[in-house]
C-alpha cells in the first residue's frame, strides 16, 4: 500500500513538474509560437467536436414519409400518378427507399467520410464501416432490382436506368480523387429516380416491378445470406470457428496435417468494432428498404399468409439500432463478467435470419 502511495505522489508531482514546465515555455515563447500553440490547440478541439458531431448515427424516416418527399423531389405531375385509394405503382415504395437510404448516406452530418483523407474524418472509425454495411445493402438491393425484380420469366429485357445505377453503386467506396466515391453514387440516384419516375407514369413507358411471390423470394434470399454472412462475422468474434468454405477444405483435403488442428478465421481484436458496425449500418438500411418492400408486396403477402412473418423480420432487426451506451464495442467470453456485443448484434440477425426462411417457406406454399 505504501509502495502505491509513494508511486501516486511521485506521479502528480511529475504532472505538475512537466505542466509548470509547458506553461513557462508558452509565457517565455515569441508571439508567432504562441499563436501557433493557440492555433493549433483551437484545431483540434474543434476537430474532436466536429467529430463527435459527425459520429452520430441518422434515423431513418417513416415510409409514407420518404416516398411523398420522393413525388415532390420528382416534381410528378398528378395526372401521370395513380393514387386511386392511396395506391401507388408497384415498385414505387422500395425503390423510393432505396434513393433515400442512399441520399441519406450522402447527406447526414459530414456527408459521405469513408473515403476522406483528412481530420476529422481521417480520426473515425465506426462511422466509416456503418457506411459500408449501408453501401452493400444499397449494392445488394440494386442488383436485385436489375436482374430480377425489374424483370419476368418471359421478358429478360434489361432496364438501362437499373444498369446504370448498378454500375455506379459499386465503383469503390474509398475513391477521393477523380472520380470521387460521392459523385458516382449521385448518378446512381439519378438514374434510380429515372427509373422511380417511370413506374409513376401510366402512359405506357417501359418499366416494370413484378411484384408476386416468386421474385420476393429471390429477394428474400438474398438478404437471408448477408445476414448469415454477417453473423458468422460476429460470432467469430469469440472464436475459434473453422472455415467451413469450400476453398478451406479443398486445402484440408490436401494437407492431412490441418485436418486436426483446423482452420480458423477468428475475428481479430482490432476489427472488432468495425464488423460490429459494418452490420449495424447494414440493418439500418435493411428495415427501410423492407418497408418498402412491404408495401409494395402487400397483396402477395397477404394471400400467402406470410405478411405476420415479414413483420418480424422488422422487428427482429430494429433491437439492433438500440443506443450503445459503452464507449467502445466489448468483446467479452462465455458467461464473464464483460458483455458481447457482438453476440448480441448476432443474435439479432440470426433471428431475423430465421424468419425470412419462415416467410420463404410460406411464399413457396401453392396457394388454394
Amino acid at each position: 500500500m505504501n509502495l502505491f502511495k509513494h508511486l501516486w505522489v511521485r506521479a502528480l508531482r511529475r504532472a505538475r513538474d512537466e505542466y509548470e514546465d509547458t506553461q513557462s515555455d508558452i509565457v517565455y515563447a515569441s508571439p508567432v509560437r504562441r499563436a501557433f500553440i493557440v492555433a493549433v490547440l483551437i484545431y483540434f478541439v474543434c476537430a474532436i467536436a466536429v467529430g463527435i458531431y459527425w459520429s452520430f448515427f441518422p434515423n431513418a424516416p417513416s415510409i409514407n414519409t420518404l416516398v411523398q418527399r420522393q413525388l415532390v423531389l420528382l416534381k410528378v405531375p398528378s395526372s401521370y400518378i395513380t393514387l386511386a385509394q392511396g395506391d401507388l405503382p408497384k415498385g414505387v415504395a422500395t425503390t423510393s427507399a432505396l434513393i433515400t437510404v442512399s441520399e441519406i448516406l450522402l447527406d447526414k452530418p459530414g456527408g459521405y467520410i469513408a473515403n476522406d483523407i483528412a481530420p476529422p474524418s481521417l480520426w473515425l472509425d465506426d462511422m466509416p464501416h456503418w457506411e459500408l454495411g449501408v453501401v452493400h445493402q444499397i449494392r445488394d438491393t440494386t442488383l436485385n432490382l436489375r436482374a430480377s425484380l425489374s424483370q419476368s420469366n418471359l421478358n429478360h429485357e434489361l432496364d438501362v436506368d437499373l444498369q446504370k445505377a448498378e454500375v455506379r453503386f459499386n465503383f469503390s467506396h474509398l475513391s477521393w480523387g477523380f472520380p470521387a466515391t460521392e459523385s458516382q453514387y449521385r448518378a446512381g440516384i439519378e438514374h434510380l429516380q429515372k427509373y422511380n419516375f417511370r413506374l409513376l407514369k401510366t402512359d405506357g413507358d417501359k418499366s416494370q416491378f413484378y411484384a408476386d411471390a416468386q421474385h420476393l423470394n429471390d429477394y428474400l434470399a438474398g438478404v437471408e445470406q448477408r445476414l448469415k454472412n454477417l453473423s458468422q462475422r460476429l460470432t467469430a468474434s469469440v472464436g475459434p470457428s473453422v472455415n467451413t468454405d469450400s476453398a478451406a477444405m479443398s486445402v484440408k483435403q490436401k494437407d492431412t496435417k490441418k485436418i486436426a488442428t483446423g482452420l480458423y478465421t477468428k475475428t481479430s481484436w482490432w476489427q472488432v468494432d468495425d464488423v460490429f458496425y459494418e452490420a449495424r449500418g447494414s440493418a439500418w438500411a435493411l428495415i427501410l428498404i423492407l418497408q418498402g418492400i412491404d408495401q409494395d408486396f402487400a397483396e402477395v403477402l397477404q394471400s400467402k399468409n406470410a405478411q405476420a412473418s415479414f413483420d418480424q423480420i422488422i422487428r427482429e432487426l430494429e433491437p439492433s439500432q438500440q443506443t450503445v451506451f459503452s464507449p467502445m464495442i466489448l468483446n467479452g467470453e462465455g458467461f464473464g463478467f464483460v458483455a458481447n456485443h457482438s453476440l448480441s448484434m448476432a443474435s439479432y440477425l440470426s433471428r431475423a435470419q430465421a424468419a425470412i426462411a419462415d416467410c420463404r417457406r410460406q411464399l413457396l406454399v401453392a396457394s388454394p
